[in-house]
């Protein structure tokens, strides 16, 4: 038991000190683009972050003998790694430094936010509770860190569209007023339909995250509607996580059916995608300074 808690410590450390590695030299690579030496230690300390969380995960599966997902804390790590992973998925996809510059910083912030501004008993090992002692738990929890996790990088992707048009937009404006030779229209030009196939590429690929999301965050309210009548006695109580729940999902549908109804791409759904951003990360922590509710086990007040 000992020697599993001295490498749960030590696992907490390296993970931290390996995020803020993976962070700095993403931003260092993103100013050396053709650096394959700030390339290769980008993606070993971000690769090597994710396996450090996954075996502190698995340390305290060992050590509680229940599926490290019954608390913020627990469930701060548990997105941390799907977020790292999905990241990594996407930058073989979209083949961009861009995406891991903007969710690196994101993971960092929120594992320094679930070593330091949580009270040290939520991160202790401890029995669960008695509405957690269910097979729910692995279903209904990890779905919704799935959804969690393909949402906040799919409205993430939706951002980075936002801020590149608008780069984009910003130095096309600044080159229609410049004289320049034939050359150098020409090479704006070449420059320009590059940036509109980034553009489309990172348009796809948000949709495509956010349309893999919603099904989950879909199943994950429903199993979480059946867990409470078993647990509670009630589908639904207007919990304060509930409600927001269903604002996520409503944010995210209206998003899916502009999309596939209406047939809204580009800069209008980047919109909507980028207010999910805020949205499901007010469900997600937001709500927990909020005050008590029925998810008690993940409150901080």
């Amino acid at each position: 038991m000992i020697e599993l808690k001295t490498i749960q410590s030590f696992l907490m450390d390296a993970s931290l000190y390996l995020l803020i590695a993976a962070t700095l030299t993403s931003w260092v690579n993103l100013f050396f683009l053709n650096s394959r030496f700030w390339s290769f230690i980008a993606k070993a300390t971000t690769f090597s972050s994710s396996l450090s969380l996954v075996f502190l995960l698995l340390v305290r599966w060992e050590v509680g003998k229940y599926f490290p997902l019954s608390n913020l804390y627990e469930s701060i790590l548990f997105l941390c790694v799907i977020l790292l992973i999905a990241q990594q998925l996407a930058e073989l996809k979209l083949s961009t430094r861009l995406i891991k510059c903007l969710n690196l910083p994101l993971v960092l912030c929120l594992y320094w936010f679930g070593n330091s501004g949580l009270p040290p008993e939520m991160k202790s090992i401890t029995g669960l509770a008695p509405s957690l002692q269910s097979n729910w738990l692995m279903m209904h929890v990890s779905v919704m860190m799935l959804s969690y996790a393909t949402l906040i990088l799919g409205s993430l992707l939706s951002l980075l569209f936002l801020i590149l048009q608008f780069y984009s937009s910003k130095q096309e404006k600044t080159t229609s007023f410049s004289s320049s030779a034939t050359i150098v229209q020409e090479n704006n030009i070449l420059s320009t339909k590059i940036q509109l196939s980034l553009l489309e590429i990172i348009d796809i690929w948000s949709y495509r995250l956010i349309g893999l999301g919603f099904p989950f965050l879909t199943l994950g309210i429903i199993s979480g509607a059946v867990w409470a009548n078993e647990a509670w006695g009630a589908y639904w109580s207007w919990d304060p996580k509930e409600s927001w729940a269903l604002i996520t999902w409503l944010t995210f549908a209206i998003y899916l059916h502009t999309r596939l109804i209406k047939g809204w791409n580009g800069k209008k759904t980047a919109a909507i995608g980028s207010i999910g951003f805020v949205v499901i990360w007010v469900c997600y922590l937001g709500v927990n300074f909020l005050g008590k509710g029925l998810h008690s086990y993940g409150w901080i007040s």
